[in-house]
């Protein structure tokens, strides 16, 4: 009854959210407004299902009653139109038991995706490159921006670091299982003897955080300014545009020269700097409900061995969950949905459970 219970106050609460915003003084308050709209928007899957849900209830009841009917017509007909609304009911009841989990304030966030190789050298990096790619045409299949912020190239293709902003509605839900270690077994290129070698490389996915989540004190920091190293334009050796920002409290240091301009690589750097407090913050608060209880799919943490991708197999491995698909090409050109749908109806069940 306590499920039950819930969603009929979850109910109620929509239909006053609804009531609301058809009076008068919420319609001249644009903020209000705007509010109680997504509160609304919030609710209303779960509304719609619930509402679905009392009338298959209703039918249920109807149909029982007509078991016991004189008519053996209308007690056959009663009997299949029972069995179709049990399934019916079974299905809503799971829908409902998802949709009633609390929801991660993040999930509607742009994303600060960060890509580092690891073990491997020239290999690791090549293949930061490859997950890149991976994820910036998952971004397109979504209709999602990305925004390069800070990268450092190889000489053959490769990045030893690269950090982007994704934006997109969802971002931050749909990427957020996907920081951990991923490790490549493959032949790399420069291998005379057709060796399989075995590379590592870490993936960060940080939800964009705003100014006024993370409190930055000026005081806090300490702001350096350099000259540009590495390739780029004419003037970006020239000028002192590099900044590097120390936050001293915590002792996090973020570098950016991607841009000409000192001013940009600045409101970057501060960008970045944002959302790696926001991920430690959420990191200390994760930590203390896993010493209560432990999840199934993993903490997400950045030491943990996530997946591998065997390419002479063409199969990857979440491990996570125990799952291997041989769809590697397809993975690699950003069709995620084989590998992401199975890890989130895992992480579902573990937060039913």
């Amino acid at each position: 009854m306590e499920f039950l219970d819930k969603l009929e106050q979850i109910q109620q609460q929509f239909e006053k959210i609804e009531k609301r915003l058809s009076e008068s003084d919420v319609a001249s308050n644009r903020e209000l407004y705007q509010k109680l709209a997504k509160e609304r928007a919030d609710l209303s899957e779960l509304a719609t299902a619930y509402g679905r849900y009392r009338s298959v209830l209703a039918e249920i009841a109807e149909s029982k009653e007509l078991l016991h009917d004189e008519d053996v017509e209308l007690r056959e007909l009663a009997s299949k139109e029972l069995q179709s609304l049990e399934i019916e009911r079974i299905d809503l009841e799971q829908k409902l038991r998802v949709l009633i989990l609390p929801k991660d304030p993040n999930d509607d966030k742009n994303v600060l995706l960060e890509i580092r190789a690891g073990t491997g050298g020239e290999e690791a990096a090549l293949f930061a490159a490859d997950l890149f790619r991976m994820y910036s045409k998952f971004a397109e299949r979504k209709g999602w921006k990305v925004e390069i912020m800070s990268h450092h190239p190889t000489g053959v293709g490769g990045f030893k670091e690269i950090i982007a902003m994704i934006e997109g509605k969802g971002a931050y839900s749909q990427l957020k299982l996907e920081s951990g270690v991923h490790r490549v077994q493959r032949v790399p290129i420069t291998e005379a003897q057709g060796r399989i070698h075995t590379s590592a490389v870490t993936v960060a996915v940080l939800p964009e955080a705003e100014e006024v989540e993370v409190d930055i004190k000026p005081e806090e920091l300490r702001i350096d300014v350099y000259r540009s190293s590495g390739p780029g334009g004419q003037s970006v050796n020239t000028t002192d545009s590099a900044v590097r920002i120390t936050h001293l409290s915590s002792g996090m240091v973020v570098t950016i020269q991607d841009e000409k301009s000192q001013h940009k690589n600045k409101a970057k750097a501060l960008k970045v700097l944002r959302a790696r407090l926001l991920e430690h913050a959420m990191r200390e608060q994760q930590e203390q409900i896993s010493r209560e209880r432990k999840t199934q799919v993993g903490s997400g943490d950045r030491s943990q061995r996530i997946r591998t991708y065997n390419f002479p197999q063409g199969r990857v491995t979440d491990h996570r969950i125990n799952l291997t698909v041989y769809r590697l090409e397809q993975i690699l050109q950003g069709e995620l949905e084989s590998l992401l749908e199975p890890l989130f109806a895992k992480f579902q069940a573990d937060q039913l459970a």
